[in-house]
């Protein structure tokens, strides 16, 4: 019922030398949806976890985590959990949520065993955590809309922010999801690095057949991965993240590391990319 994946931290110097299938092995996270687990990564960026529960029918309990060598995986750790499926429900610290498709739900340190019911298909991400921050589910209506681009450079689109200081208090952990407008694809032009975070990317909302094309690397040694629905990707703090996609879908980003400041990114213009 669970499965623990651990991904090293990479050195941009090694990241120059990778191959496609390299790079996919260390920062493309694949599967992470499959009926009757919780499948999660362990990365060595700053102890962020992600990963997927799927109940199908059966109650699934994330508790204990060997990789956390706690009690419990929150025992010192927050979570975030994004519902990209049906409706279903979340339990923990004997309160219960439901949870319908685009909720999310910020569970504090100290939460305890954390149970997923029903027909959700939960996108799970985690940080360690100093102290315990209040429980609490957002509804899209809640979130911070943020509205950035334009339709004459196709990177039009809609930034809702979740766990983020405008709208809930967390110790690192900030989450949201960005929405393009029809007939926009980049979701992060122009591109930027903050080598004070790491960052998270889940791409979900696309048809089978669709692909997103994301760029990632140094921002004059960039290097590319063909990402397909609900796949997710790893962004250390030294790469730039952008993608371009076919056809409609959305991005979940999340970030861990040294400040909650969701503007501090270092800038990277088109002309500057190579």
């Amino acid at each position: 019922m669970l499965s623990v994946e651990t991904r090293h931290a990479i050195h941009p110097d090694h990241a120059r030398t990778m191959g496609t299938q390299e790079l996919r092995e260390h920062f493309l996270g694949t599967g992470l949806f499959a009926p009757g687990e919780i499948r999660l990564i362990y990365t060595h960026y700053d102890r962020f976890t992600l990963g997927g529960a799927v109940p199908n029918g059966a109650p699934l309990t994330l508790d204990v985590v060997d990789e956390t060598r706690t009690a419990t995986f929150l025992e010192r750790r927050e979570l975030g959990i994004v519902n990209i499926g049906g409706t279903g429900r979340v339990s923990a610290a004997g309160e219960t949520w439901e949870m319908g498709r685009g909720d999310v739900l910020y569970l504090g340190m100290g939460a305890g065993p954390v149970t997923f019911e029903g027909d959700g298909r939960f996108y799970l991400v985690s940080a360690p955590a100093h102290r315990a921050c209040s429980h609490r589910l957002i509804k899209l209506a809640e979130a911070n809309r943020v509205e950035l681009g334009e339709a004459a450079t196709s990177n039009k689109r809609v930034i809702n922010q979740f766990i983020h200081p405008t709208v809930m208090e967390s110790c690192q952990l900030v989450l949201g999801y960005t929405q393009l407008v029809e007939g926009s694809v980049w979701n992060t032009m122009p591109a930027h690095v903050h080598d004070r975070r790491m960052e998270a990317y889940l791409y979900w909302g696309m048809t089978p057949e669709a692909r997103v094309l994301h760029l990632m690397g140094e921002p004059t040694e960039t290097r590319h991965m063909v990402i397909a629905d609900e796949e997710a990707v790893i962004s250390p703090p030294w790469s730039i993240h952008s993608g371009a996609g076919i056809g409609e879908y959305t991005f979940i980003w999340a970030m861990a590391g040294d400040n909650v400041d969701y503007t501090d990114m270092d800038f990277v213009q088109p002309a500057d990319l190579k």
